[in-house]
């Protein structure tokens, strides 16, 4: 069975686009057969893959908004991945969608013939409790939420979960929580130890708490190169083995 998985969160700039990317890849190298889903106007996944947004005529806007089942469009092995990208036209969908009958399953429709396809589809979710995340939690399996130990993003917690839950009482009974991941994490910082110690207490009994994801400047110059820091010409061991160890835990799914 395919497993669809949304990397969801409400904020932005905590670090779910890098997951994204970094994950994927590392189900690939293991074995896994994986598409990327860009659901965020800003394409930032797209960016990072190494597209140049300007340049796409076909992105997911395209099957969200089609009356015809167009297909979704995927551009193949970048990184030993698919994607499917994503531009700023993207961001019209939320409007056009809104007199759309059971626009809410426009997503879970359009994967529905690539599930066979696929080990993973991971989702990257746009930083808004908006349509575009709904439409995108309702087409998952499992949910993944990347949450910055910061004080001030784990009181976001309260919105991105009642989301969540609204998503699993009317439209998508099988959505499951597959984890949070502390990321941007300082050791060092007292403030963001203690945000560690309460998102622990928190949250793991909703879901795993992975490893935190500590704050890395290989992490930000693999996505300047356009690559998976698996990829990148300069390394760091200790989020490669998170990010394995996070990888590991979604096949358990």
């Amino acid at each position: 069975m395919t497993r669809v998985i949304a990397l969801f969160n409400q904020s932005g700039g905590v670090g779910k686009t890098t997951l994204t990317m970094n994950l994927g890849y590392q189900l690939s190298s293991r074995g896994h057969r994986v598409l990327l889903i860009d659901m965020d106007p800003q394409a930032s996944l797209t960016t990072f893959m190494g597209l140049d947004i300007t340049e796409q005529d076909k992105t997911v806007y395209n099957a969200l908004i089609s009356e015809d089942d167009e297909p979704i469009p995927i551009y193949s092995g970048i990184h030993e991945m698919d994607l499917s990208p994503a531009n700023i036209i993207l961001a019209n969908a939320e409007q056009e969608l809104i007199l759309v009958e059971q626009r809410e399953i426009r997503l879970k429709e359009a994967l529905a013939p690539l599930e066979d396809k696929y080990d993973f589809i991971l989702i990257d979710c746009p930083p808004s409790l908006g349509l575009l995340s709904q439409i995108s939690l309702v087409a998952a399996n499992h949910v993944l939420v990347p949450i910055q130990t910061q004080f001030k993003a784990l009181m976001g917690t309260d919105s991105l979960l009642k989301t969540i839950k609204k998503v699993q009482r009317r439209l998508n009974k099988a959505l499951t929580i597959a984890g949070f991941c502390p990321t941007m994490y300082s050791p060092s910082n007292a403030l963001d130890q203690r945000t560690l110690e309460a998102i622990t207490e928190q949250l793991a009994s909703l879901g795993t708490v992975f490893t935190p994801i500590p704050r890395a400047t290989a992490i930000a110059e693999a996505s300047e190169y356009g690559k998976p820091l698996a990829l990148s010409p300069k390394k760091n061991s200790t989020v490669l083995a998170i990010f394995d160890e996070i990888a590991i835990a979604m096949e358990q799914l």
